[in-house]
């Protein structure tokens, strides 16, 4: 069986572990989309319109013989929109053809065995070291994929010090530039709740929290994960797997618990 080390905090390697199952398996793209699509419905707010839209007016079809379509018309002289078309949905402010309903059903579903495979073909893809890099992340400097650390990292209380530690075990490009992809939002996203758009980094999987969830929080794209909660919106942003993990040494030892489903 592959062997896979483990780094301590200096960067130096510390013990090496047996390389799960899990990433021997080639991962289905396919169903990784499919699963962050399901993902993406359920957020979505349910959209509808009012029945009555460009209904609350007074035309009225006048029928033949006055040499005029017999589309309806707005009732009434003496103001600018008098006789003009109404109603209709070709009319200015008449009905709309076929108006969303909130009947309609946006959330869509899918089966716990596909949703287990897409998890396992996601976690697989983020130890291919060609899709880690297709996805942009700078790992030149990473010695190797998947990157398993010391779990001592997990008590770390500060974000200097987190900051610290990642920059001295190869990740201060990949930092930077998550930084600099700090733009204003164009559109009117920018004026509700969601001004300035990043770009995904590293994810951290951990398996205890002894403080290392605050720390992280206020690094620029990081995001982080107990090793039972992971999901494949977070391991493949936008349906794009390959993901850069940073995986603790009891984190990634949790991972042969998928073996049976491999």
């Amino acid at each position: 069986m592959d062997k896979i080390n483990v780094y301590n905090l200096e960067g130096q390697i510390k013990t090496s572990l047996d390389l799960p199952l899990i990433f021997n398996i080639a991962p289905r793209l396919d169903l990784i989309r499919f699963a962050c699509e399901v993902s993406t419905s359920k957020n979505k707010q349910i959209q509808g319109r009012d029945k009555r839209a460009g209904l609350r007016n007074t035309a009225k079809g006048w029928g033949t013989g006055h040499g005029m379509s017999r589309a309806p018309r707005i009732q009434g002289s003496g103001f600018s929109t008098a006789r003009n078309v109404g109603r209709v949905p070709f009319a200015k402010g008449g009905r709309a053809a076929h108006a969303v309903k909130v009947e309609k059903k946006i959330e869509k579903k899918i089966n716990n065995k596909t949703k287990k495979l897409s998890l396992i073909s996601a976690i697989s893809a983020s130890g291919n070291q060609k899709l880690v890099k297709q996805r942009g992340h700078f790992i030149e400097e990473i010695p190797e994929i998947p990157f398993v650390i010391d779990d001592k990292v997990q008590t770390v209380k500060k974000t200097r010090e987190i900051y610290e530690i990642l920059c001295g075990l190869g990740l201060s490009k990949e930092l930077l530039k998550i930084k600099n992809t700090k733009k204003v939002r164009p559109g009117k996203g920018k004026r509700r709740g969601r001004k300035y758009k990043i770009r995904k980094g590293p994810l951290f999987v951990i398996k205890d929290d002894f403080g290392i969830v605050k720390a992280s929080k206020n690094l620029l794209g990081m995001d982080i994960s107990k090793v039972d909660d992971l999901s494949v919106e977070l391991l493949a942003p936008g349906a794009l797997p390959g993901r850069f993990i940073i995986w603790t040494q009891s984190a990634f030892s949790e991972l042969n618990k998928y073996e049976d489903l491999v």
